[in-house]
């Protein structure tokens, strides 16, 4: 028993008369399919109504053109004023008066920061008779005025949120 088939030369031309039959008849099927896609656009128009109708089409592309050129206009402004907004607000309570046991932890010191470092520290002391406020610029997260501890570590871990 041979397990192999043997190919007979004579046989050649019946395998390409079925391909050849195989693709027209692929190609019948393909060709009917885009007849019915053009005939479902065109069905009910003349050349002019379809002319209008693609002329529209390209009129509300134009418009989708230029409202995408507008949206991304707008997104860059938005970036843009978006940096120069406060982010980075951290808050540190503490006692200025360590063991003394006036003004407890209600004395703070709060950071407000963009994302350039640029911002201010408010800082409050807090005592039994008053009440100071300070207020310190700050620029790329260093001060032109000396800082307390406090005012120091809210800068740092305002600078750690913007991260």
């Amino acid at each position: 028993m041979q397990a192999c088939m043997q190919f007979d030369i004579s046989s050649i031309p019946i395998y390409m008369i079925y391909a050849l039959g195989g693709v027209l008849i692929f190609l019948v099927v393909w060709i009917i399919g885009l007849e019915r896609k053009v005939k479902k656009f065109t069905y009910g128009k003349n050349g002019k109504s379809l002319e209008d109708s693609i002329m529209t089409i390209k009129g509300d592309l134009n418009d989708l053109e230029k409202f995408r050129k507008d949206m991304e206009e707008y997104l860059t402004q938005v970036e843009k004023r978006l940096r120069r907004s406060t982010q980075g607000i951290e808050t540190i309570r503490f006692n200025p008066f360590k063991g003394a046991g006036q003004g407890g932890n209600q004395s703070f010191a709060t950071a407000f920061l963009d994302e350039n470092g640029d911002g201010l520290v408010i800082s409050s002391l807090y005592a039994r008779e008053r009440v100071s406020i300070f207020s310190k610029p700050i620029k790329k997260y260093v001060s032109e005025f000396e800082l307390s501890e406090e005012e120091k570590k809210a800068i740092d871990s305002a600078k750690k949120k913007l991260k």
